[in-house]
C-alpha cells in the first residue's frame, strides 16, 4: 500500500488545518524566477486563503504566479522504546500537514480587503481591544486602500496525517498507553487523533465506558457550547455568567467528557484544576438527563481521577449536595471540620 493511502487527509480536514494554523508558509517565485519563501499570517474566507503585505516587494511580485501555501502541526513525538525496548532508533513524529496549490491574485475590492483584515484581527487578537475594521471607517479608510491583500483559491488542497496508520493495532495500543502515562497536555489530544485515525485499535481501558458511549480525554474549544448547555441550570453555577463558565473550561488542566457513539454528541462533561502534586479540585461534572443512571457519570469520574493532571494529586476535593453516593464509591468522604475553609469572592 502506498504511503498516500495510509496517511492521506480529506480535503475538508486539510482546509480546516490551514484555517486554524497560527502561521502558514508561502512558496512561490518572483518576476525574476527567484524563489519566495515566507511565513505568513493568513485567514480562510469563502473558499480562498488570504494574507496581507506591502503593495510592493517580493509577495507583490509573486502575484499572478503559481504558489503553494502550507501549514503543519506536530501531534506527538513517540520515542523508539515504545516499539523496541533495546534497539536504538530515531523517535517517530506524528504530525498533520496541509497544502493548497493555486495562483496568487491581488485583491482590489476595499470591502473584501476590510473583511480580510478584520478576520486577521479576530484570529490573532481574539480578546478585542480595537475598533472593528470597516472599509468606510475614516480611521481605516486610507490604510485599507493602501495595503496589499493577496488571495489564492482553495480549488486544489491536499494533506497528510501521519498518525500511526502503518502500525499494527497492538503497537498503536502501546502508543496510546504510553501517551496516557506520559501525560503531557498535547499527548491527550494526540490520543484522540490516533484513535480516530485507526478505528481498528481496541479502546484502551481508561477510555472504556457504557455501551453506546465514547469517552473523551481531551475536550477543547469546539466543545465549549455543548458543555455549557449540559451545565445550564446547575445549582452550583447559578451566579456564573455563561462566558465565565466557558473560560473556566478552556482554562482547566483536565477536561474530559463522553459522547454518544452514534452521533458524536457531547452527553457528559467534567473538569478539574490541579497542581499535580498536593491537591486537585473536581468541578462541573454533569451528565445529560437522558443518559443518567446508565454508568456514564461513574465512567466520567473514573476518567477524570485517572487524568495526568489529577492522578498525582495527594488530595482531591469537590463540592456536591446530591451525588455523594457516586463519589463515595471512589473513596471520597465528607470533609473534616478541623480544616476551616475560607473563600474570597471577587466581583
Amino acid at each position: 500500500m502506498r504511503k498516500s493511502e495510509f496517511f492521506g487527509m480529506a480535503p475538508t480536514a486539510a482546509v480546516e488545518l490551514l484555517a486554524a494554523a497560527p502561521v502558514v508558509h508561502l512558496a512561490a517565485t518572483n518576476e525574476r524566477g527567484e524563489p519566495v519563501l515566507r511565513t505568513l499570517h493568513a485567514v480562510v474566507l469563502g473558499g480562498a486563503i488570504y494574507f496581507h503585505g506591502a503593495p510592493v516587494g517580493e509577495k507583490a511580485e509573486a502575484i499572478g504566479r503559481a504558489a503553494v501555501i502550507a501549514a503543519e502541526e506536530v501531534v506527538a513525538t513517540i520515542p523508539s522504546h515504545v516499539f523496541d525496548p533495546e534497539r536504538a532508533c530515531p523517535a517517530t513524529t506524528y504530525y498533520r500537514s496541509a497544502q493548497a496549490h493555486g495562483v496568487l491574485e491581488g485583491v482590489e475590492d476595499v470591502g473584501v480587503k476590510a473583511r480580510v483584515l478584520q478576520a486577521l484581527m479576530e484570529k490573532h487578537q481574539p480578546d478585542g481591544g480595537y475598533r472593528p475594521i470597516t472599509a468606510d471607517d475614516p480611521l481605516y479608510r486610507g490604510a485599507v486602500r493602501g495595503i496589499g491583500v493577496v488571495r489564492m483559491g482553495l480549488g486544489r488542497v491536499d494533506g497528510k496525517a501521519k498518525l500511526g496508520q502503518n502500525r499494527r493495532p497492538e503497537e498503536l495500543s502501546r502508543v496510546v498507553e504510553f501517551l496516557w502515562r506520559r501525560g503531557e497536555v498535547s499527548d491527550l489530544r494526540a490520543i484522540e487523533l490516533v484513535l480516530a485515525a485507526n478505528p481498528g485499535v481496541a479502546v484502551p481501558e481508561f477510555l472504556r465506558g457504557p455501551e453506546g458511549v465514547q469517552m473523551a480525554c481531551a475536550l477543547g474549544p469546539a466543545d465549549v457550547e455543548a458543555a455549557c448547555d449540559l451545565l445550564d441550570g446547575a445549582y452550583w453555577n447559578e451566579d456564573v455568567p455563561r462566558d465565565t463558565l466557558a473560560r473556566a473550561h478552556v482554562g482547566a488542566q483536565a477536561w474530559v467528557g463522553a459522547r454518544e457513539a452514534e452521533t458524536g454528541r457531547l452527553i457528559a462533561t467534567g473538569r478539574a484544576v490541579s497542581d499535580r502534586a498536593k491537591w486537585a479540585w473536581l468541578y462541573d461534572v454533569s451528565v445529560a438527563p437522558a443518559w443518567r443512571g446508565r454508568g456514564v457519570g461513574r465512567a466520567l469520574v473514573r476518567l477524570l481521577l485517572a487524568h495526568p493532571a489529577v492522578r498525582g494529586a495527594r488530595r482531591v476535593r469537590l463540592r456536591t449536595r446530591d451525588a455523594q453516593g457516586l463519589y463515595r464509591g471512589f473513596g471520597f468522604v465528607e470533609g473534616s471540620a478541623r480544616h476551616a475553609e475560607m473563600e474570597l469572592v471577587r466581583g
